[in-house]
């Protein structure tokens, strides 16, 4: 069972149920679609909402004698729109075919990985690219929370936010110099890191640390592709799963000008998520990624 599916609203359905509902994928799928994988064989991917943007993805392959063999499947949520730019490698997994993209986004700092929800399509495009050839690619993230929380905003005045707008864009051109050998930028960052490390301690004696960290976006447990979250709501909206009748929140969340969509089952959720206020959970990354025009 993954552990992931209370997300899209399965919880508690139990193996035989399951195997029902991963037979009604591969026999009434949204989506179906099929490629060469990185074996020479055929890689066979399909796709079933069972929600507004959530479902299940079953992919595999097909026998001798045409017979459909699962090899693997996992739960989706669809992000709605295009979250990084940035540059993105796409490496296979050791164990199956499915695929883990990496991509260095400067608005959070971090190396972001994520699980590849379009595999076949992606391989389809590799395919026509010459050896060699890396092509500039765009991401639209979306993220599984397996549990969530809600803050209350910190009250910034407009002055404040003009500040903090400044001081990112600033952050990010020195970062972005920094991965370039930049040895002033290194400099610049190294000091605002221990301004802001001298700030933190100073605070957090008579503050709590939520009140003083706006948002942010941190690796989680040993998994490479799951994060502990911190963000302003901008949107949210509920679906519900039509097999189980779970209600599912859709939310989108801006960390640090970084923004992407997550979904949560209702019952993982603690407060009432509304636009202004701020959401922190534990979430496992996925991603479409598209070859940019």
């Amino acid at each position: 069972m993954h552990s992931f599916l209370k997300a899209v609203g399965f919880d508690k359905i139990g193996n035989i149920k399951l195997e029902e509902i991963l037979s009604q994928v591969v026999d009434q799928p949204n989506y179906m679609n099929m490629a060469e994988d990185s074996q020479g064989n055929t890689f066979v991917e399909f796709s079933k909402d069972f929600g507004e943007s959530i479902g299940i993805t079953v992919c595999g392959g097909y026998s001798e004698n045409e017979e459909f063999q699962m090899d693997y499947y996992y739960p989706y949520f669809r992000g709605s729109r295009v979250t990084s730019e940035e540059s993105i490698e796409i490496e296979r997994h050791s164990e199956k075919e499915s695929y883990a993209a990496v991509c260095d986004e400067l608005k959070v700092g971090v190396t972001l990985v994520f699980y590849l929800q379009n595999v076949a399509e992606y391989l389809q495009e590799k395919s026509k690219w010459e050896k060699g050839f890396k092509p500039q690619l765009s991401a639209t993230l979306a993220g599984l929370a397996s549990e969530g929380k809600i803050l209350l905003p910190i009250i910034k005045s407009e002055k404040q936010i003009l500040e903090n707008e400044k001081t990112t864009q600033t952050r990010n051109h020195l970062i972005a110099a920094a991965r370039e050998g930049d040895e002033d930028a290194i400099e610049s960052l190294t000091l605002e890191d221990i301004d802001t490390y001298s700030m933190l301690s100073r605070r957090i004696v008579n503050e709590d640390i939520f009140s003083i960290v706006d948002t942010s976006f941190m690796p989680y447990g040993i998994e490479s592709d799951q994060y502990a979250v911190l963000g302003e709501i901008l949107n949210v909206s509920q679906t519900t799963n039509r097999i189980t009748d779970q209600k599912i929140y859709t939310i989108t969340i801006d960390t640090n000008d970084l923004i992407y969509d997550i979904c949560i089952n209702e019952d993982d959720m603690l407060g009432v998520p509304e636009v202004g206020r701020r959401f922190k959970g534990k979430i496992w990354l996925q991603g479409m990624v598209k070859v940019r025009n």
